[in-house]
């Protein structure tokens, strides 16, 4: 869905979508499982155009420890803010009052929805991404994962100048 700028009027206008897979693209965060379903309203205040609402969606992510995939769902509640890029200063120097950070310029009068709803989960996407909190990960020896198999690469190898420690019990 592509939102016009010069079309916004200040009254809030509802906006209902959803996006497949394949048009959300995690670029390499993760991907996305199912549709991602975005409701909101899209008003003007000003020069400034506001998008906001929620989204909801289920990703695929890869442990952190193990890459085993897990499935989260994210609720994401969301209010981005528009501004066309003509209308700005071309001052070299400008200074930015604290709401003008959060504000995104727009070449073109166009906003594209689903690349604000990428960003959105992106942005909201766990950090670190656990399939347990015992996750056990990979083994860094064989690589194996830890969780499904005990290997012994631990055990047979022990550093000789930390060999003596061992003995102290």
């Amino acid at each position: 869905m592509i939102i016009e700028l010069a079309s916004v009027q200040v009254s809030p206008k509802k906006i209902e979508e959803k996006f497949a897979p394949d048009e959300i693209h995690l670029e390499g965060e993760g991907r996305l499982i199912g549709q991602a379903a975005v409701s909101g309203k899209v008003f003007r205040d000003g020069d400034k155009v506001h998008v906001s609402g929620a989204i909801s969606a289920n990703v695929e992510l890869a442990c952190t420890r193990c890459l085993e995939p897990v499935e989260h769902h994210l609720d994401i509640a969301f209010d981005d803010v528009f501004v066309e890029a003509a209308s700005e200063t071309r001052d070299e120097e400008t200074e930015l009052s604290p709401d003008a950070m959060n504000e995104s310029l727009v070449v073109g009068g166009k906003v594209d929805l689903a690349e604000t709803v990428r960003e959105q989960i992106i942005l909201e996407l766990p950090d670190p991404v656990l399939c347990s909190e015992d996750c056990k990960g990979l083994c860094p020896k064989c690589g194996e994962n830890r969780n499904l198999i005990d290997c012994k690469c631990e055990s047979d190898d022990i550093d000789p100048r930390w060999a003596a420690l061992k003995n102290l019990n």
